[in-house]
């Protein structure tokens, strides 16, 4: 019988032309090349180019990653794990590759330490109801900081609620950096858990996390990463951080939406409780009590996203095959472009101007409502992001009701971006 085609094949055999077609002779991106790998990028919207600026709420999915999903549903299909039949064991395969792609991916010490969760806030939930909800007591403290995703705020709310412990807030000063000054009154012996973004959705800002991580870890504290924005264009190394936990999401980097990662401490993890109740997620059940299952299946309860973590380990592929080093060099220079393009604009203003930051540019204008200015980009095929990005304190603290936001990638190009202004100018002509 002859044996279906892998499903995790590498992306060169993916690929329907030669090895190394992305790049020029000097190996540099060829972004047309590129681009080509994305199908939605080829879309018109309301009759015109769409110039996608959304990145930073989801990313496109390349072909490589399309076409393994495809794949699965339609060659390997099945539950995972207790299945002894082909397909099953196929399945199994697959998402345990997939998990090993993970590991390797962030550098994780082991691949017990990758646990894969609907995306990152389910991951940042797990560590504040199974970690939280075991080591917090009344006088502890968590910190976070003034530009935290809502997924980063309100987990921490709750378990703080529930357990006695209260949350402390690092501030941000006008240009969307940390006040580190700051640090020496917040953290201290009462800090259990310092949980931050590397890489703030709403404002760019690139936060120094490497000696926040130190400077924790002197205090007693341990550290969680909010590592959502920051994978797809920094990427990270958990050892080289020496965080103790990290989350991300598989749709920002390329990857499926419903797919994310909690990697953990294996010590840390083998101390906390599940975060959900079911199969896989034990080693015995009776009548009477439950022993539950080693890392990472004590935190995978019931079916996983299957599909998802195959497509993820697909994106993280294509990922590595155009190599992120390039990636961040290519959104760098977009970057550049478009805070000189954007600074030529009368009437905006740049909200986020740290001297670190990456793939954000958030704005507001003088003649528009961000709502309007939306609208009125979308209806010239320009889709950019409007409202308070799930960051409300962010907003707050700039005494605004909230940004347009252009998030860029790697296979956004000039062209786009000197769109974008000029869309603006329709903009300004319709207000």
């Amino acid at each position: 019988m002859n044996k279906p085609p892998s499903i995790t094949p590498s992306i060169e055999a993916e690929r329907s032309a030669h090895p190394g077609e992305l790049f020029d002779d000097r190996g540099n991106l060829d972004i047309d090349r590129l681009r080509a790998d994305f199908p939605l990028l080829a879309r018109k919207v309301h009759g015109k180019p769409l110039v996608y600026l959304d990145n930073a709420a989801t990313t496109q999915k390349p072909l490589p990653v399309i076409e393994t999903l495809d794949r699965y549903y339609r060659m390997h299909n099945a539950n995972i794990h207790r299945g002894i039949h082909a397909v099953a064991e196929e399945a199994t395969e697959a998402f345990e590759t997939a998990r090993k792609r993970v590991a390797a991916f962030i550098n994780s010490p082991s691949e017990r330490s990758v646990i894969f969760t609907s995306g990152t806030t389910e991951s940042i939930n797990l560590v504040a109801r199974s970690w939280g909800g075991a080591n917090l007591k009344p006088g502890d403290e968590v910190l976070i900081s003034h530009m935290e995703h809502h997924s980063n705020i309100v987990p921490w709310q709750l378990i703080c609620a529930q357990t006695g412990a209260s949350l402390r807030v690092i501030p941000i000063d006008d240009h969307g950096q940390l006040v580190l000054d700051s640090l020496d009154d917040l953290l201290t012996e009462r800090t259990r858990l310092l949980a931050i973004t590397q890489m703030s959705n709403a404002l760019g800002t690139i936060n120094p996390v490497s000696s926040l991580i130190k400077r924790a870890h002197a205090a007693g504290a341990k550290v969680l990463i909010d590592a959502a924005q920051s994978v797809p264009h920094l990427g990270v190394d958990v050892q080289d951080l020496d965080c103790d936990f990290l989350a991300f999401s598989g749709h920002k980097v390329f990857g499926p939406t419903g797919i994310g990662v909690l990697y953990g401490r294996e010590a840390l993890l083998e101390s906390m409780p599940p975060f959900l109740g079911g199969g896989e997620m034990i080693k015995q059940v009776r009548l009477d009590g439950s022993e539950f299952n080693d890392p990472p299946y004590r935190f995978e309860a019931g079916t996983p996203n299957i599909a998802g973590a195959i497509g993820l380990g697909a994106a993280i592929d294509y990922v590595q095959s155009l190599g992120p080093e390039r990636i961040a060099q290519r959104e760098a220079a977009l970057l550049a472009w478009g805070t000189e393009a954007l600074g030529s604009v009368p009437g905006l203003r740049l909200i986020g101007t740290a001297a670190q930051k990456a793939a954000v540019l958030s704005f507001v204008l003088d003649f528009a409502h961000p709502l309007d200015a939306g609208m009125i980009l979308d209806r010239q095929g320009i889709a950019v992001r409007t409202g308070h990005h799930c960051a409300q304190p962010v907003m707050d603290r700039f005494k605004i009701p909230a940004t347009v936001r252009a998030s860029l990638a790697v296979y956004n190009t000039e062209r786009e971006i000197d769109s974008l202004v000029q869309g603006l100018e329709k903009v300004r002509d319709l207000s």
